[in-house]
């Protein structure tokens, strides 16, 4: 859950000058991605706002002026999104391709929380092609940006996959193939958080993989996943709305107790993006999970499984080549 934040890390004052880099920050309009943007923007980045409504992006960007980029004065721009189906978010990785010539961090921030299950394209569950086929295809198509910025002089290229500790919900997961994608959970006390669950020990995965596969090639890009802790953003309220009579005023008082606001909730979001100490150290961040106190967090045995990691890399390319992305 959220609790108190460790001191050691502020990122109103602990993060380095941003000037001249290049950040992109998906699900930037709201929540824990807002408060992201706000933190890199003020120390002088240039950072993409991915979302996939424009009138919602440019309401953010406005309140983010409103609010101040200073002392740094960053610039924040509205980059379309759409994660509903990996097509269109390969086509956004590619219209930014077309507008910049470097890519600094690229922070996997957007999410589907706990919804129906549902299965609105290419037979495969929502939250799954949300939350990690969409976030899949986008990253690998920024890959070779991403690796021409690290081999500019002085360049500390990161990639940050935002999960959560719904992952410790399960055990023994398999991604063997589109039935392991769209397992129910039917069974588990709280069907929608194991699939969600699924979904961000997904990004664990990925960030594990991916990190081998750089460290393979002798690319120096750290990649890192997180869980924030526990964040009352707007989509925390819709959940507790959409509770049942019984269970709400339950997650009220859990909300009131234990989970922060945004600003905060960034925190390690922030820390995995542009601490100093991460560039700094990078033997003992690669590939790591992060809790909400920036804090290195073993994770779960799924969660460390490098054959699991591989076979969800595996499965994932071989349905993307069903679906022909």
């Amino acid at each position: 859950m959220g609790g108190l934040f460790s001191k050691g890390f502020d990122p109103t004052k602990d993060i380095s000058d941003l000037s001249g880099k290049v950040i992109i920050v998906t699900g930037g309009n709201a929540g824990i991605g807002y408060a992201t943007v706000q933190h890199l923007a003020r120390h002088g980045a240039k950072v993409y706002l991915a979302a996939r409504s424009e009138e919602k992006a440019k309401a953010a960007i406005e309140r983010l002026k409103k609010e101040g980029l200073a002392p740094e004065n960053g610039e924040v721009i509205w980059l379309e999104l759409d994660l509903s189906d990996p097509k269109k978010a390969k086509k956004s990785a590619e219209h930014f391709l077309n507008k910049e010539k470097r890519l600094d961090v690229l922070i996997n921030n957007a999410a589907m929380l706990l919804t129906p299950y549902a299965k609105s394209l290419y037979d495969i569950q929502d939250v799954m092609v949300v939350n990690h086929l969409s976030p899949f295809v986008f990253t690998i198509t920024l890959l070779p940006l991403l690796k021409e910025t690290a081999k500019l002089p002085g360049t500390d290229v990161r990639i940050v996959n935002v999960s959560s500790d719904a992952i410790k919900m399960l055990k023994s997961v398999h991604f063997a193939n589109k039935e392991d994608f769209n397992d129910e959970h039917a069974k588990a006390l709280i069907p929608a958080m194991a699939r969600y669950g699924r979904s961000k020990l997904a990004n664990v995965l990925f960030t594990k993989e991916l990190q081998r596969r750089l460290d393979e090639e002798g690319v120096p890009i750290i990649v890192l996943s997180l869980h924030p802790g526990g964040v009352d953003t707007d989509g925390n309220q819709a959940f507790i709305k959409r509770s049942s009579a019984l269970l709400r005023p339950l997650f009220k008082a859990v909300t009131a107790l234990f989970f922060v606001a945004p600003s905060k909730g960034a925190t390690s979001s922030a820390f995995a993006a542009a601490a100093p100490v991460v560039r700094a150290e990078p033997e003992k961040y690669k590939g790591v999970y992060l809790t909400e106190k920036a804090t290195i967090n073993s994770g779960t045995p799924d969660a460390n499984n490098t054959e699991l990691a591989k076979e969800l890399w595996e499965t994932t390319e071989s349905l993307l080549k069903e679906i022909d992305v």
